[in-house]
């Protein structure tokens, strides 16, 4: 019983993983991304323009102009979710779904 709770709270505190967001073709990709607390996110732009990743609302975050093959990294603190925008075009969208 002691070695199934064990492994039971093992599993429940995973180490944390590295997850990688690429702007190309003017689109985040993916444009929907689930990660977990303590997870890192990777922005890299692979455009030739430059892009921002800007979370307004209750999570928030900008990575600042991004050129080409610059990358900012976000750790994810708090559950929710969280939509965001290239500043520079504002019709690429994207999300973030902590949990």
């Amino acid at each position: 019983m002691i070695v199934g709770l064990l492994l039971l709270l093992a599993g429940l505190t995973a180490p944390p993983k590295t997850h990688t967001v690429e702007i190309r073709g003017m689109e985040f990709h993916p444009a929907v991304l689930t990660v977990a607390v303590g997870d890192t996110i990777v922005w890299i732009n692979r455009d030739i323009v430059p892009h921002t990743a800007t979370a307004k609302g209750q999570t928030r975050w900008d990575t600042g102009q991004l050129v080409q093959g610059q990358v900012w990294r976000y750790v994810a603190r708090r559950a929710g979710a969280a939509r965001y925008v290239c500043t520079f075009h504002p019709t690429m969208h994207g999300k973030v779904v902590i949990r």
